[in-house]
């Protein structure tokens, strides 16, 4: 379970302070699958990046079960952002001079090359790139350079998958491919999956939707259940 308490995030500039999150309560259980939309500035990614580890807060908890994410150290958010969270960037963030096969290679530590093998062919047929896998990120179309993205962040099976605005950057079809993918391999798997994205119709697709309003707190959360 992931429980956030008055959590709150600033910027300076100029020797101005400006609140750009204010949150006060917000429980999101394990497996669950929650959409986080509001208009642009309101603090959607800031929160994603405070729940991944990747930037500190300025007042207030975040807890990922018995892990509070906003008392560790630099090294210990480095070793929860390897453990437990798997990122999904709106850009890919693939290595331009790697094949695809070899930028999930640099996230399977540990393991013999055989079994990296094994498991990376299982991967890539799960999205449908099982003949992609030698290709440069620049020789894939977008939606694939999605989902090797995809790939990097189910692998290693963390218990949280974040993805940052997943189809921002996609057409409409590929979009919807995309945010199909992401539900479905984050429910086989039992993940909980917080997505940023400002589609409200992709939003609808999610059980869980949470508005934020303005960056001033308000958020509005509606429960949408499928039978």
């Amino acid at each position: 379970m992931i429980q956030i308490q008055n959590l709150q995030k600033t910027y300076k500039m100029d020797n101005k302070s400006f609140p750009i999150l204010h949150i006060a309560n917000l429980k999101i259980e394990h497996g669950e699958q929650v959409a986080i939309t509001g208009p642009s500035g309101c603090g959607k990614s800031t929160l994603l990046h405070i729940i991944g580890g990747v930037i500190e807060h300025d007042e207030g908890v975040v807890m990922l079960d018995e892990i509070t994410i906003t008392d560790l150290t630099q090294s210990e958010r480095d070793q929860y952002r390897r453990k437990s969270v798997g990122y999904v960037f709106q850009d890919f963030h693939l290595i331009p001079s790697l094949t695809a096969e070899e930028n999930i290679k640099l996230v399977l530590t540990g393991m013999t090359k055989k079994a990296q093998q094994v498991l990376i062919d299982d991967w890539f047929e799960k999205v449908g790139l099982g003949n992609r896998k030698k290709h440069l990120p620049s020789q894939l179309s977008r939606g694939q350079q999605q989902r090797v993205a995809i790939i990097r962040a189910f692998i290693t099976q963390p218990e949280l998958i974040l993805a940052d605005e997943p189809t921002g950057s996609l057409d409409y079809e590929t979009a919807q491919s995309i945010m199909e993918l992401l539900l479905t391999l984050s429910k086989d798997q039992k993940q909980t999956l917080i997505c940023v994205t400002h589609d409200r119709t992709l939003a609808t697709r999610f059980p869980k939707q949470i508005e934020m309003e303005s960056i001033n707190v308000v958020m509005k959360q509606k429960e949408v259940k499928f039978g």
